[in-house]
């Protein structure tokens, strides 16, 4: 094995190209690899996609030292960033990048650095990091390339070590994450991970395939703006004295500036003291600015504490006791001004939703909707097909509905790239996509609408009827390939035989004394006569529902169904 002391930009864009291609060709085991045996895997897809778009960044790069490609390659991966999986992709490239700025080659010990960066940012861009994930798999690569640079100058040898690292953190990642073992299966996140690392080894080692060094093209890179906009969300069934928490604090700091300033900035610490001050915490910074958001008992500390390190950007503090009050106050007169102002959206906010389905896309624009992005199950869109609706809108501010929690950090990333102020509001489902939309009235602040359509989501209980495509247990379930599942809110509540009795066991399921409303809303694969047919059987259940049916056009669900 020849031994190699330093990757110049020849190498590097090689182990990116390598990447892409090593993700698309394995992205249907990945998609395999998903915990719920329905047809909609997307992990192996969403990677290789997110990755296709670093590379076709890294290509199309006009500087070639390594320091501006790997900033390429991250911008890329950034904006082509696809679910929850591809947006921690993204993190791990991000760090990397900020790691080797300004290099023109990399050592062993450089690429040990980078990687141990990307682990640190990686973990730092997901408020509760779980152990079990692709985020063990970086960490676990990153700490032994640390410990390898200590003893060897061949870079060979060090991505050897890594690549053995990585695979053996994803063989442990079902004893830390329970769901996979029960499953069968290790982290999905991971095993692209794996993938990546492992071309970046058979690239520098000289086993890897030239002919393969190929990545699907993507969009062009739109201005970066880092504005992160985040608020509290009121829940019109909390009772404000249950707030343990009053205050939601945010304070903008530059850091270094101020006749306050007495501290240099560590994020460790600076994070811990917050920590111990209330909950809802999120610290993001870069080398100017940190900005806090918390929720506390002491904004006046929060404040004090950002004085030490900084002169004070900007200040927010809302009393969520009394906004929770005047939600509850207000929550019918304003659902009666909603209803009247749905269909009349003004042009100052943009509804950006995003659903599969043009039954659904035609619901959600006569809620108000302004723009409907065809994707969702199997098709999540990017940070920049977010980001360019956002912008084609036209529009003072927006609201995002993702409508699946794999969206989420990819609305988030599009929020804080958008050239306007921008909310998400984290809808899991269609349904309460569809619900939320009840809150929105157009004459509101921003601010009020994403509260008052996170209240109106949590009032809807969702169900999604789809078929196994696979023998599996889960949650104590035995799943054979071919049952009929209704997963309730993001778990498997029923398995049986047939497609009409999994829809009525998750009604009934679902039903509770103050349920009013039951809503239907029927797949490409359905005909009209067996929603009405499904109507009559809930009826039966309880002759007082009020039964809503709507022709959905969805791939993949037959039924969707809510219960309110």
């Amino acid at each position: 094995m020849t031994k190699l002391t330093k990757i110049t930009n020849v190498e590097f864009g090689k182990m990116i190209n390598a990447a892409a291609a090593a993700l698309a060709a394995n992205a249907e085991k990945i998609n395999k690899l998903n915990v719920f045996p329905v047809p909609d895997g997307d992990t192996g897809t969403n990677m290789s996609l997110s990755m296709a778009s670093g590379a076709q960044y890294e290509r199309d790069a006009l500087d070639t030292n390594i320091g501006a490609l790997a900033k390429a390659t991250s911008k890329g991966l950034l904006m082509g960033a696809r679910g929850n999986s591809g947006v921690i992709l993204s993190q791990i490239f991000r760090g990397f990048a900020n790691s080797v700025e300004n290099k023109e080659i990399l050592t062993a010990r450089d690429m040990a650095d980078a990687l141990m960066s990307g682990a640190k940012v990686a973990y730092k861009s997901v408020m509760k990091p779980t152990e079990g994930t692709i985020l063990t798999v970086i960490r676990e690569a990153a700490s032994r390339a640390n410990n390898i640079a200590n003893e060897t100058t061949d870079i060979v040898v060090l991505m050897r070590e890594v690549d053995v690292a990585a695979q053996a953190a994803l063989a442990s990642t079902p004893d830390l994450l329970p769901v996979l073992k029960e499953v069968g299966v290790v982290d999905s996140g991971g095993q692209g991970l794996v993938f990546v690392l492992n071309a970046f080894y058979q690239v520098l080692s000289g086993d890897f395939d030239e002919e393969q060094f190929k990545a699907p093209d993507n969009a062009e890179l739109d201005q970066m703006v880092k504005d992160l906009h985040a608020g509290a969300q009121a829940n019109a069934n909390l009772n404000p004295e249950d707030i343990k928490f009053g205050y939601c604090t945010e304070v903008m700091v530059q850091i270094g500036k101020g006749t306050t300033f007495d501290r240099q900035f560590n994020y460790d610490d600076f994070y811990a003291h917050l920590a111990e001050l209330g909950d809802s915490l999120l610290v993001i910074n870069d080398d100017e600015i940190v900005k806090i958001h918390v929720h506390t008992e002491n904004p006046g500390e929060v404040i004090s504490w950002g004085t030490h390190y900084g002169s004070l950007v900007k200040v927010k503090v809302d009393n969520m006791r009394d906004q929770q009050q005047a939600v509850i106050d207000e929550q019918r007169a304003e659902e009666a001004e909603n209803l009247k102002h749905k269909l009349q959206p003004k042009p100052e906010t943009a509804i950006i939703t995003i659903s599969a389905g043009e039954g659904i896309a035609e619901l959600f624009k006569s809620l108000g909707a302004y723009t409907v992005i065809s994707g969702g199950q199997t098709m999540n869109p990017s940070t920049a097909d977010i980001v360019s609706a956002i912008e084609e809108s036209g529009a003072k501010q927006a609201i995002i509905l993702p409508n699946n929690s794999n969206i989420f950090m990819a609305a988030q990333q599009a929020s804080e790239l958008a050239k306007i102020p921008v909310k998400v509001v984290k809808t899991r489902t269609i349904q309460q996509g569809l619900t939320a939309m009840l809150g929105y009235n157009p004459d509101s602040e921003l601010s009020e609408n994403v509260d008052e359509m996170s209240s109106m989501m949590s009032e809807v209980k969702s169900a999604q009827i789809t078929q196994a495509v696979r023998d599996t247990v889960l949650d104590g379930l035995s799943i054979s390939n071919g049952d009929w599942m209704a997963i309730i809110d993001g778990k498997i509540s029923v398995v049986v035989p047939s497609m009409q009795d999994a829809v009525l066991k998750a009604v009934e399921k679902m039903l509770d004394d103050d349920s009013e409303i039951v809503t239907i809303i029927f797949g490409e694969s359905v005909k009209s006569k067996e929603a009405e047919k499904l109507k009559e059987s809930i009826l039966a259940i309880d002759q007082d529902l009020e039964i809503e049916i709507h022709d959905g056009k969805q791939p993949l669900y037959p039924f969707l169904i809510s219960v309110e």
